[in-house]
């Protein structure tokens, strides 16, 4: 017989209730009235408007062309659960933070809608109305302020008012309350005078059952109209391959932070190597102090990875001992307070040298990012990055003596041998996400010409798996990846992390200098 939890009258209590069971908040209306009271004025509502919100409205404006007389819902999604009644820190759906200009963590639930309205009666002349739905901050006189620990300003801090964010965001802004009004009047068949709604999916899934079921309501036909909601994903994603001004901007903030905490990893070095069993995780943590302190967070889990474990494309579980002699591959990121991220890898060498070895695999490696970065210019396609660096490490494998066939046999769409030890791609778009744009159609990315304005990566690498039998032993659990954030210009290329350095005599001559400037460390 199962036992349960029961509440007054000896009812059995729901067990979205039990995570309660724990609190001891008081509930007498005397403390209610009294916590109503004694409270300082709220201090006066920021009124500047932010230098993000020109760009932010220029970029709705580019989406309202893609769609007059529909009604656009971009929720920022909810608050998820870690554990039990802990969450994860909010971070907003992408494509919400490009049209809204919020970052940071003050917006869970809201939703940003596009109403349509007659041609040239819009924002700015468009066909679009922005509307920003969110839930402001309550009054210290209600129980929300001291009770609710999820949204509560006791319990989380303030979160905007109303006013402050049509003031600094430029955005009309409403009351959540007033979203399901907004998202479901007039909706239905266009050929009965209704309102097509078009969704971004899966992110804020009540506002998913809000839609689909005005759509249900109104006879709507939803496999038709779950293909329109991919279409909206897809032009936002493509909105975003070509960068602005102030998205360029962030992208250096971010660069420049993660440079910085490169830094700080070659400082813990000497001391994660003296760590027995899990020196990566203090290389992971040495960057993540300098994420948080510079940024908003990571903007991605922090690959760490020493030795062997380098040849593990995603190695996030920096479990590794970090042993002198070995590569350390770290590739990390720091996200901006805007949520714009880096993406940088550099492959050191534990004790400040490199092998004879390490240092041909790291120059092989290094003179394929070059030949890509040789081609990445406005006019050239985005897949033909990858193919220069491709066309490098295939003729440096057979020079080796390691591909069981030419190099022209390889680098053919039948042979491929070279990708044994090159298995991803050279490069992906980078933006508010690491893999960004990635609902953009493939003739706009992979197959897509080359702008200014694009920002990728390029990160060829080399894998050799201590258990690969295809390669001599001196080369087995050996990786090597060296990764760059590229601004495409008018008449080339900027690397945005040109500060961090490439060349195995810059590294060896970066860390030495370091190690020497605090007080002769040495992790040999």
């Amino acid at each position: 017989m199962t036992e349960h939890s029961t509440g007054p009258a000896g009812t059995p209590q729901p067990l979205g209730e039990r995570v309660e069971n724990r609190s001891q908040r008081p509930d007498s209306p005397a403390f209610q009235q009294f916590m109503a009271s004694q409270w300082a004025e709220a201090a006066p509502a920021r009124t500047e408007r932010l230098p993000v919100a020109d760009f932010a409205a220029a970029r709705r404006r580019r989406i309202s062309e893609r769609f007059p007389g529909e009604r656009l819902v971009l929720p920022a999604g909810p608050l998820k659960v870690r554990s039990n009644d802990t969450d994860y820190r909010f971070r907003p759906h992408s494509a919400f933070a490009h049209l809204t200009g919020l970052g940071v963590d003050h917006e869970p639930d809201a939703v940003l809608v596009l109403e349509p309205v007659e041609e040239g009666a819009g924002d700015d002349g468009g066909h679009h109305e922005a509307t920003l739905y969110f839930r402001p901050l309550a009054g210290r006189d209600s129980k929300e302020f001291y009770a609710d620990a999820r949204h509560g300003e006791f319990w989380v801090g303030p979160r905007p008012t109303l006013e402050e964010l049509r003031a600094s965001h430029g955005l009309r802004t409403q009351d959540l309350s007033a979203l399901e009004v907004a998202v479901t009047k007039n909706a239905g068949p266009t050929e009965l005078g209704g309102v097509r709604v078009r969704l971004v999916r899966e992110v804020d899934l009540n506002v998913d059952a809000l839609v689909d079921t005005s759509r249900i309501n109104t006879g709507v036909d939803l496999e038709p109209a779950d293909a329109l909601d991919g279409e909206l994903a897809e032009a936002l994603s493509e909105l975003r391959l070509v960068k602005d001004e102030h998205e360029v901007a962030q992208l250096q903030e971010a660069v420049d932070a993660t440079v910085a905490g490169f830094t700080d990893i070659v400082h813990v070095l000497p001391a994660a190597a003296g760590h027995r069993h899990r020196g990566e995780r203090m290389v992971e943590g040495a960057f993540f102090a300098r994420a948080r302190t510079e940024g908003n967070d990571l903007g991605y889990d922090t690959i760490a990875a020493c030795g062997n474990n380098a040849t593990v494309l995603h190695w996030i579980r920096n479990t590794g001992a970090v042993i002198p002699g070995e590569l350390i591959l770290v590739d990390a990121g720091v996200e901006a307070d805007s949520l714009y991220t880096a993406d940088i890898t550099r492959t050191l060498p534990v004790n400040g040298r490199y092998t004879e070895v390490q240092r041909r695999i790291y120059q092989a490696v290094l003179d394929a990012a070059d030949a890509a970065f040789e081609v990445a210019v406005p006019g050239n396609r985005f897949r033909d990055v990858h193919a220069a660096a491709m066309e490098v490490l295939a003729r440096r494998l057979e020079s080796w003596g390691l591909l069981p066939v030419p190099a022209e046999v390889s680098l053919s769409p039948e042979g491929q041998h070279h990708r044994r030890w090159m298995p991803h791609g050279t490069s992906h778009h980078l933006g508010l996400d690491v893999h960004d744009c990635a609902q953009a159609k493939r003739e706009l990315y992979l197959d897509g010409v080359i702008e200014a304005g694009m920002v990728f990566t390029i990160e060829p690498g080399l894998y050799f798996k201590a258990e690969d039998l295809a390669v001599p032993e001196e080369y087995r659990g050996i990786g090597v990846r060296i990764e760059d954030d590229v601004l495409i210009t008018q008449d080339g290329n900027v690397n945005l992390s040109s500060a961090l350095p490439r060349t195995p005599d810059e590294v060896e001559a970066w860390m030495t200098g370091l190690w020497h400037a605090r007080e002769g460390a040495d992790p040999s």
